[in-house]
Formats: C-alpha cells, sequence, structure tokens
C-alpha cells in the first residue's frame, strides 16, 4: 500500500506538533535554568559580601586585642 497525500500530511502535522510542543518544554526548562543560575550568581555574591565582612570584623577584633593587651602592659610597667 502506498502512503497518501493526506497520510504524509497527517504524519507531518504530528510530527511537527510534536516538535513544538517539545520546544515549549524545552523553552521553560531553559528559563528555570536561566533563572536557577540568576540565583545561584546572587548567592556567591553575598557569601562573597559575607566572608569579606567576617574578615574585617576579624581584624578589627585582633586589633582591639593588641590595644587591650598594650594598655595592660603599659598600666603594669607603671
Amino acid at each position: 500500500m502506498k502512503p497518501t497525500l493526506v497520510t504524509l500530511r497527517t504524519g507531518l502535522a504530528a510530527a511537527l506538533a510534536s516538535l513544538l510542543l517539545a520546544g515549549c518544554g524545552l523553552a521553560e526548562t531553559s528559563a528555570t535554568a536561566v533563572a536557577e543560575a540568576k540565583a545561584a550568581s546572587e548567592q556567591a555574591k553575598e557569601g562573597k559580601e559575607l566572608e569579606a565582612k567576617v574578615q574585617r570584623d576579624i581584624a578589627a577584633s585582633e586589633q582591639a586585642h593588641a590595644d587591650a593587651l598594650k594598655k595592660a602592659e603599659e598600666q603594669a610597667a607603671q
């Protein structure tokens, strides 16, 4: 049995519909991936900012300790 023009058109239409539906899912998946990447980037930025703040806090604490130690030594020497 030879495929008729109607059969070919029906098959082509079904294939095209499948591709379009698959494309919609792919676009949605890509949009989700982009959103997740943006969120991860923002979290990384916030993490670096927090790390810098902690480093500044540590340095300030070490300086305060050194100042207190120096003051205590000066008072002990008097």
